[in-house]
C-alpha cells in the first residue's frame, strides 16, 4: 500500500488483526527484512511494516532524513490507518526512529523494543566515520553496500549465512545514493534519547547481540542501569532477525503480549 506524505510516496504493508505492532527496519534495509517476523506476529496481531524514507519503495524527500522526519512520516502512515496506539519495534536505525517517535508522540506508544540499536547519540568518532561513509557512497555506493552488509553479522556467521547476505545486499543495492547519504546524515545529527529509558510510561525492551560488530556491548548495558528497561541478550551479531531468528520471535511475542 502507498500514501503520499510531503509529496513523497511512502510504501507500507498491514497484515493480521488485533493489537497494532509497527516494525521499522534499519539502514540499508527495507520492510522485507521483517518477512519471517511479520509472518509469525501477524497470526496474533496487526503488523504494520513501513519502508523508511529513501529505502525500499519509499522515496527520498531531501538530502538529510532526520529521525524526526522519519517519525513524522511513520505517524502519517499510522494516522492514515486510523490507529491510535501501537507497539514499536525498531532494528538499528529503525530503533533510532522509534525513539524519536516515542519522544514526539509518547501517548501513542504502548511499548518500545529496540533491536540491535542504541539510545545514545553518535560520538565524535562515530560522526567522523559517518562522513567517511558518505564520501565512500559518493565514490561508489555499490562497493560501499557490498562491503557494509557482511560486516553486520558476527564473524563466524558471515560464512554461515551466504544466501541471506546476498539477498540483503541485492535489496540494499536498489537504494539510491541519495537515500543512503540522507540516512547517514540523519543518523549523524540525532540526539541522545537515553532519558526516554527513565521517563517512559510504557514498557521498553532492548535486544542486544553480544557479538554485534556495530554496537559496543558495555555501552548498551550502561544505558539501561537504574531503569526498568528489559534487556534480552543473544550470542550473535547485529542481524538478530537472521542470526537468532527463533529466539527473537519468541522474545517479541512475549514483549508485545505485555504491552498495554
Amino acid at each position: 500500500m502507498e500514501i503520499f506524505h510531503k509529496n513523497t510516496i511512502v510504501n507500507f504493508t498491514s497484515t493480521g488483526k488485533g493489537k497494532a505492532v509497527v516494525l521499522l527496519h534499519g539502514f540499508l534495509e527495507n520492510s522485507s527484512m521483517w518477512n519471517s517476523v511479520s509472518q509469525e506476529l501477524s497470526k496474533k496481531y496487526r503488523v504494520i511494516c513501513i519502508d523508511l524514507l529513501g529505502h525500499g519503495k519509499t522515496e527520498s524527500h531531501g538530502y538529510v532524513h532526520s529521525m524526526e522526519d522519519q517519525s513524522k512520516m511513520v505517524k502519517a502512515v499510522l494516522n492514515h490507518l486510523k490507529l491510535r496506539r501501537y507497539v514499536l519495534i525498531g532494528h538499528s536505525m529503525g530503533g533510532y526512529v522509534a525513539l524519536s517517535f516515542s519522544k514526539l508522540y509518547p501517548n501513542n506508544v504502548k511499548g518500545l523494543c529496540l533491536m540491535n540499536s542504541t539510545a545514545i547519540a553518535d560520538s565524535a568518532e562515530k560522526k567522523i566515520n559517518r562522513d567517511r561513509a558518505i564520501e565512500a557512497v559518493k565514490q561508489n555506493h555499490k562497493t560501499f553496500v557490498r562491503i557494509a552488509i557482511p560486516m553486520l553479522f558476527s564473524e563466524k556467521n558471515r560464512a554461515l549465512f551466504p544466501a541471506e547476505i546476498k539477498e540483503i545486499t541485492n535489496e540494499a543495492l536498489k537504494i539510491s545514493p541519495q537515500g543512503i547519504i540522507a540516512a547517514l546524515e540523519g543518523m549523524k545529527i540525532r540526539e541522545d534519547l537515553t532519558k526516554i529509558y527513565k521517563e517512559a510510561r510504557f514498557p521498553i525492551q532492548l535486544i542486544i547481540g553480544k557479538q554485534d560488530p556495530a554496537l559496543e556491548y558495555s555501552t548498551l548495558i550502561n544505558q539501561t542501569k537504574n531503569t526498568t528497561v528489559k534487556v534480552v541478550e543473544f550470542p550473535d551479531g547485529h542481524m538478530s532477525h537472521i542470526e537468532n531468528k527463533d529466539a527473537l520471535i519468541t522474545s517479541l511475542f512475549s514483549f508485545v503480549k505485555n504491552c498495554g
